[in-house]
């Protein structure tokens, strides 16, 4: 069966322990990146995922905690050898505003850089993003302050289904991204306009049914004045008050099958 791991847990402001949310999907003949933390390609060493295996990469918005690590990651890809083609995903406002970015670098100056290929998602629900021998992506919109994916995720030798609702507030759109999926990967920032809590996430996950609940992309400075979050246990009880199946916490380098 196909495997997440988790890189970054966190919500924007990660800590020592917690990076920003990105996770790879590893399947039997590759793996995706979906997002890039600060230092993508460290986050992979550590997890045991050569870099070269590598092939796509899907970026869920244009925000500094998830593109953030993408020119670093690019580049040391670059300088450790790689010369296999790179597939890149994301809305046209994403992907638009990534390229300045690299052009910023004057990443077209770089000798010898392998090939990159941009695939714009269209707008809409259940849009294919990616089909490959692994794995079905669609992609579906999130209620968040720039354009953003959710995406729902078949892993297709099993034909079990994640689904991801990125950062965002409840909508139908997620609503009827997650009918029907196995695990549910939400985050638990907090609720409010762009965001979601572990108890709006616990009221997802019953209402669709799904088998497990992994709460990612929450606040890890418990114990700050700033802090308004949850700790762990909370999160937890809140998302069970809706939800009587399994509760999870993805903490960095947490592993899971779809």
């Amino acid at each position: 069966m196909a495997k997440v791991k988790i890189l970054g847990s966190a919500y924007a402001t990660p800590n020592p322990k917690h990076e920003n949310t990105h996770f790879a999907l590893q399947g039997s003949h590759g793996t995706i990146l979906v997002d890039c933390g600060a230092n993508p390609t460290v986050r992979l060493e550590r997890a045991g995922i050569p870099f070269d295996s590598i092939d796509h990469v899907i970026f869920t918005h244009f925000h500094p905690d998830h593109v953030g690590g993408a020119p670093l990651m690019l580049m040391n890809m670059w300088l450790m050898g790689r010369t296999k083609p790179l597939n890149i995903y994301g809305l046209g406002h994403c992907l638009r505003n990534l390229q300045l970015l690299m052009e910023m670098y004057d990443w077209k100056m770089w000798p010898n850089f392998y090939p990159v290929s941009w695939h714009a998602v269209a707008d809409g629900e259940d849009q294919l993003l990616y089909d490959g021998e692994d794995f079905h992506i669609t992609s579906w919109p999130a209620t968040h302050f720039v354009p953003t994916l959710a995406l729902r995720i078949r892993d297709k030798p099993a034909g079990r289904v994640l689904a991801y609702t990125c950062d965002g507030s409840p909508c139908d759109s997620i609503n009827r991204m997650a009918v029907g999926a196995n695990t549910l990967l939400h985050e638990a920032a907090g609720e409010g306009f762009g965001h979601s809590s572990a108890l709006q996430a616990g009221q997802l996950a019953g209402r669709v049914g799904v088998e497990v609940l992994y709460l990612v992309h929450y606040d890890v400075h418990l114990g700050d004045q700033r802090n308004s979050g949850q700790s762990e246990t909370e999160m937890i009880a809140s998302a069970r008050i809706n939800f009587g199946g399994r509760v999870e916490i993805a903490e960095d380098f947490t592993e899971f099958e779809i």
